[in-house]
């Protein structure tokens, strides 16, 4: 697989980091996930549970390995440098300072292993006025802006439904430590890559900030409509709503051709993208006129034989009924002799000759604890030693 041969020491928990640190692992990586004995990871104990995991915490740490390590103790640190002695790279999602104040600062790293690479996920950012701060998915959607552009025009702030913030920092952490492998690869140097919830979702808004920085004007909810793009969004079948999205002149065109509506092609109130966004209310309730005639499965077969881009509103039990989304495999059972067969996403990026896989179920706490001491020399008189103490 694409990252054989990588060692990743894991000490994250929660979502971001872990998030990024199992993108590594489905690439291949080997991930050594270092946790507490006293409980592990703390959403190891929450949602629901099935096969003896909780499935919040089988979401985000699949194709891992487990090692509980007491980092409070001097024992644990001193197995800790020798772990990090062996790897490529360290992921990290404590507070800004804490690792520092554990004894792993930058110089020790890298006298640890001169060519690691670090990757610290945080809520704010190393430094600054709010470096210090707590952050979870909720906050960081709320203080980026993108919470005030989501949800009804008439309504209130809304977050977006799944954590984000989280997945969107964990994958660009994942990028800049691929980006960081592949600049050793070239000048045998390590580096130090940072990634923060807020800066993720700032990034998200795109367009909406190029166009605030360009006129001054603050962007407001709009909805499903588009912002910028008229028509588009969500449109009343018989039977339901789908969503139609003509991005441009041309589709609009084959969208008033599909549904009967030439008449609109020339009428001087809808003849640019700028005259129709400014008349969206009018040129919506035109199409709504049509399109509430049929249901959503006849919709969905003409506009896309007209080249016209649209779609079925599903839910998540339909998703995975779909057949394009089981084609793309994006649905996966793990089968495991002791706890069963337990189903998780695909991945989403699809390789042409070494697929990623789903090799590993999510961790048992500590279950690879001897094997990893073993491999790092650790005899086994020494491994009951540390067992005996706690300090795995």
């Amino acid at each position: 697989m694409q990252l054989d041969g990588i060692r990743v020491v894991d000490l994250t928990r929660i979502l971001a980091g872990p998030f990024c640190s199992m993108f590594l692992a489905d690439l291949g990586a080997e991930v050594i996930k270092i946790e507490d004995p006293d409980g592990g990871d703390p959403i190891r104990s929450q949602g629901e549970e099935r096969n003896g995991f909780s499935l919040y915490f089988a979401s985000f740490n699949r194709n891992k390995r487990s090692v509980t390590l007491d980092l409070r103790r001097e024992e644990g640190k001193a197995v800790l440098r020798r772990l990090i002695e062996s790897a490529d790279v360290l992921v990290e999602n404590y507070r800004p300072g804490v690792l520092d104040r554990m004894g792993f600062d930058r110089d020790t790293l890298k006298t640890l292993r001169p060519d690691l690479v670090v990757c610290r996920v945080t809520g704010f950012g190393l430094n600054g006025p709010y470096a210090d701060r707590p952050a979870f998915d909720f906050i960081a959607q709320a203080m980026s802006g993108l919470m005030s552009v989501t949800g009804e025009a008439d309504g209130a702030p809304m977050r977006v439904g799944p954590p984000i913030s989280d997945l969107v920092a964990g994958s660009y952490a994942a990028m800049g430590v691929l980006a960081a492998l592949i600049r050793r690869g070239r000048t045998g140097q390590g580096e130090e890559v940072c990634t923060a919830l807020t800066d993720s979702m700032v990034s998200m808004l795109a367009f909406m900030a190029t166009n605030h920085f360009a006129t001054g004007k603050v962007p407001q909810r709009n909805g499903n409509d588009h912002g910028l793009v008229a028509p588009y969004g969500l449109f009343e079948a018989a039977d339901g709503q789908v969503a139609i999205a003509p991005s441009n002149d041309a589709v609009y065109a084959k969208l008033l051709a599909a549904l009967g509506l030439e008449r609109l092609r020339d009428h001087p109130d809808f003849i640019t993208n700028r005259d129709r966004f400014e008349r969206r209310t009018a040129i919506n309730a035109e199409i709504n006129q049509v399109t509430r005639t049929r249901g959503i499965d006849h919709w969905v077969s003409v506009l896309n034989a007209a080249g016209v881009p649209c779609g079925k509103v599903l839910d998540i039990g339909q998703v995975f009924n779909d057949p394009q989304i089981q084609h793309q495999q994006m649905r996966l059972t793990i089968d495991d002799p002791k706890h069963g067969p337990l189903d998780v996403l695909g991945f989403p990026i699809k390789f042409s000759d070494d697929p990623c896989r789903v090799h590993r179920m999510p961790p048992d706490l500590g279950g690879d604890t001897n094997a990893v001491l073993t491999e790092l020399g650790y005899d086994n008189e020494s491994i009951q030693a540390l067992r005996a103490s706690r300090i795995v």
